[in-house]
């Protein structure tokens, strides 16, 4: 999984319902509630007004993937391109969901971090290197966010759709709970690390990208790291996750997508 660095400071540009310093605060972790990309919901009311007469929530993902294919002109792609799959998968959103899976520091993982900034306020601060520090880092970030935005059609309004069915459904599935566990493996915990109050490294709080993998699965985290975090991760704060769609739209190993800010967490080892 990713390596994170030092916090920057949230950015001033925001749709979220709530202001990304609040956001970012341990103070949500602690105590969370519903967030909204503004607008969203209330543009997409009829899908959202089709989702509640399905009880399956595998129905529910084939019907959320067919209507934005539908609304986003994806099957277009699909009848028009000489190269049928990987147009598709171009100017789809599930492109950029494979692509970070794949590797989070890559074009399309830009487009995903710049997303999260435009849509809640949280600055990356992480793309193959800490973007406070490192020059070549930024570079490199600047230039992947700029040709991946060249490349796509309508991905930002894509992901503003799926965080929202993505909250929809996790209201539907855990209607009582407000956070879930969830494991983040690393091999460099120093480089997470936030001064406390008391001006001391505090080695249970950390300082996330603005977005960033988990797992469910404790032994998968091990996977990625001679270090595990436990995390209570708020509901709201949780963009996508393996299970959200149909296993034929796409494969998971119980991958959960997080909005970055500060974590209080456990540190977990063999």
């Amino acid at each position: 999984m990713m390596d994170t660095g030092c916090a920057s400071a949230p950015s001033i540009f925001s749709r979220c319902s709530l202001p990304p310093w609040a956001l970012a605060s341990q103070e949500f972790q602690n105590n969370p509630w519903p967030i909204e990309i503004v607008g969203t919901r209330e543009a997409e009311a009829r899908l959202f007004q089709e989702l509640e007469g399905i009880a399956d929530p595998d129905e529910r993902g084939k019907l959320f993937h067919a209507y934005t294919a539908k609304r986003f002109h994806l099957d277009e792609w699909v009848r028009n391109a000489d190269e049928p799959n990987a147009k598709v998968s171009q100017h789809s959103y599930l492109r950029f969901l494979r692509s970070w899976g794949a590797d989070s520091n890559s074009r399309s993982g830009a487009v995903l971090k710049s997303w999260v900034e435009s849509r809640f306020g949280l600055r990356p601060t992480y793309h193959d290197g800490l973007l406070a520090s490192n020059a070549t880092a930024r570079d490199k970030y600047a230039r992947d966010s700029m040709h991946g935005a060249e490349e796509t059609m309508g991905v930002t309004m894509q992901l503003d759709l799926l965080y929202t069915f993505c909250q929809y459904e996790l209201l539907r599935r855990l209607p009582e709970q407000r956070w879930v566990t969830l494991f983040r493996g690393t091999h460099d915990p120093e480089e997470y690390m936030v001064t406390g109050k008391d001006g001391l490294k505090d080695p249970t709080l950390i300082t996330l990208n603005n977005l960033s993998s988990f797992s469910s699965d404790k032994e998968i985290a091990w996977e990625f790291g001679s270090l595990v975090w436990k995390v209570q991760i708020p509901i709201a704060k949780i963009v996508f996750f393996s299970g959200l769609l149909p296993s034929s739209l796409l494969q998971g190993e119980n991958e959960y997508l997080v909005l970055g800010g500060d974590y209080r967490v456990e540190r977990l080892r063999y």
